[in-house]
């Protein structure tokens, strides 16, 4: 019986998971998403979202233009371009994955972090 060989994925980019980031691959394009306040506000303003749930419900629904803007406006690191020119159907349910995992980073009774500054 021959020995099953196990393939070993080397990524270039490390991933802060305690910051809220994401490994997205879309074909042979790594990414690394963060839902950061920034990057929400810019896909919401994209998206003309009327509030925070529609944003969510747009994202983790993979509407094929909110799933382009979160791609381009959430990329904290690897090439958002690229990425965007080989993004396929077939990506969705990765894409949809990785924008609910990174969003879910802001509702799991996350606390923040207090010790970074004195309460004023």
């Amino acid at each position: 019986m021959a020995k099953e060989e196990k393939t070993v994925v080397a990524f270039k980019h490390t991933v802060n998971e305690a910051r809220g980031e994401v490994r997205l691959v879309i074909d042979d394009v790594e990414l690394v998403i963060a839902a950061t306040l920034g990057g929400l506000s810019a896909v919401s303003s994209r998206l003309q979202c009327k509030s925070l749930n529609d944003l969510f419900t747009r994202l983790s629904g993979v509407e094929v233009s909110a799933t382009e803007a979160a791609i381009a406006l959430l990329t904290v690191k690897g090439d958002a371009i690229e990425a965007l020119t080989k993004l396929r159907l077939k990506h969705f349910l990765a894409c949809a994955s990785a924008f609910t995992a990174a969003l879910s980073h802001h509702f799991d009774g996350d606390e923040g972090n207090d010790l970074a500054a004195p309460a004023a």
